[in-house]
């Protein structure tokens, strides 16, 4: 379809609109976060240019990934309640061109943003992550390390079972290991059990203490006692697969995470919806700009005597109402009564009818 200048006209105000509500929001949001966290900067001595570049630029970028959607309702609702107050609104339908042939210039523009925030979710925002989620840990958060101390079940690989009953982070110390070989037919081949074993050092060295060896062929037993107050072995696990830094999730890129999901999967490690989640989320959020801009289409295009102000209510209400549903979603996903990909989703269905429904009641 040839793009008009009408619709050149349309696109120009909707980016315009939108590019201005992200910098406004941004240097808002900068402000108050700046003032919130100032003493915590002050005392960890950290360096103007430090907070500007390591924490800052990426903040922003961060803060836009998780509003982009936010920002479309708020500006075509803005840029086409101001037409719709002059009345050309009504003169562009009267001059017979369709309110579905109206979508086009705004679902044009929309696709423009969900390309770029398409890109930034899943590869430049996880990149900038891997610099401001340290400079948090570092800087501002007092406990950014979350590490499984208790019960923990590991698959070293698909025949190899690891067993730790309690986990000591502070002098990376597992107290009664156990580890089970078994052979291709599913029968337990060999058994090892130690009451302590430290972690060495790298790639993957530990040292274990009072441990002892079954060894199983057939109905015959082969038991090796410990010899030796301790000694040094290989085992495939280090301290930082059973430690988790705050929002880990959010430093891989997605091929990255669909990596990491996959290696959590094999060896049986628990714990990994979070990461499941946002997987899917940085595809959600993107596809949520057509719907919400299809929303605020329909509701800024007829002609009230609210104007501008009656416009924004309605649409910062609904726009509220999705943040909300979406927050519900992603809690009934993380407590798993919902699967990730449908907690994702259910904000982006909800509101797609919703869309449909405004867009034929529309004024036409």
């Amino acid at each position: 379809m040839k793009i008009k200048l009408l619709d050149r006209y349309i696109i120009e105000q909707y980016l315009k609109t939108f590019f201005f509500t992200a910098l406004l929001f941004s240097l808002i949001a900068v402000v108050i976060d700046f003032s919130d966290r100032l003493d915590k900067f002050i005392k960890s001595g950290v360096s103007a240019k430090e907070v500007i570049f390591s924490y800052y630029v990426h903040f922003v970028a961060f803060m836009n990934g998780m509003l982009w959607p936010l920002f479309a309702l708020i500006s075509v609702i803005f840029f086409t309640s101001r037409l719709a107050k002059n009345s050309e609104i009504i003169s562009i339908l009267n001059a017979g061109v369709p309110f579905r042939r109206l979508m086009v210039p705004y679902l044009v523009a929309s696709t423009f943003i969900f390309s770029i925030h398409l890109i930034a979710n899943h590869f430049l925002i996880p990149m900038g992550s891997k610099i401001r989620i340290p400079f948090e840990n570092a800087n501002v958060w007092d406990n950014p390390n979350q590490t499984r101390s208790r019960d923990i079940h590991v698959l070293l690989d698909p025949h190899t079972k690891l067993y730790i009953r309690n986990y000591r982070q502070k002098d990376t110390t597992a107290l009664d290991m156990r580890i089970e070989v078994y052979a291709e037919n599913g029968q337990l081949s060999e058994f090892l059990e130690a009451k302590r074993a430290k972690w060495i050092g790298p790639p993957d060295r530990w040292q274990l203490t009072d441990f002892v060896i079954r060894r199983f062929n057939g109905l015959k037993e082969e038991l090796i006692l410990n010899p030796q107050k301790q000694i040094d072995t290989t085992i495939n696990i280090t301290p930082d697969d059973l430690t988790r830094v705050k929002n880990q999730e959010q430093l891989f890129t997605s091929p990255e995470l669909v990596k990491y999901l996959k290696k959590q999967r094999a060896r049986g490690i628990g714990g990994t919806r979070i990461f499941e989640t946002e997987f899917y989320k940085r595809t959600s959020e993107p596809v949520s700009i057509f719907i919400l801009t299809l929303i605020g289409l329909a509701v800024a295009s007829r002609k009230t005597r609210g104007g501008i102000g009656l416009h924004l209510a309605i649409g910062i209400s609904l726009g509220a109402i999705f943040i909300v549903l979406s927050k519900f979603a992603m809690t009934f996903t993380n407590s798993e009564s919902l699967g990730p990909i449908v907690g994702v989703w259910v904000p982006n269905i909800v509101f797609l009818f919703v869309a449909v429904y405004l867009v034929h009641v529309a004024q036409k």
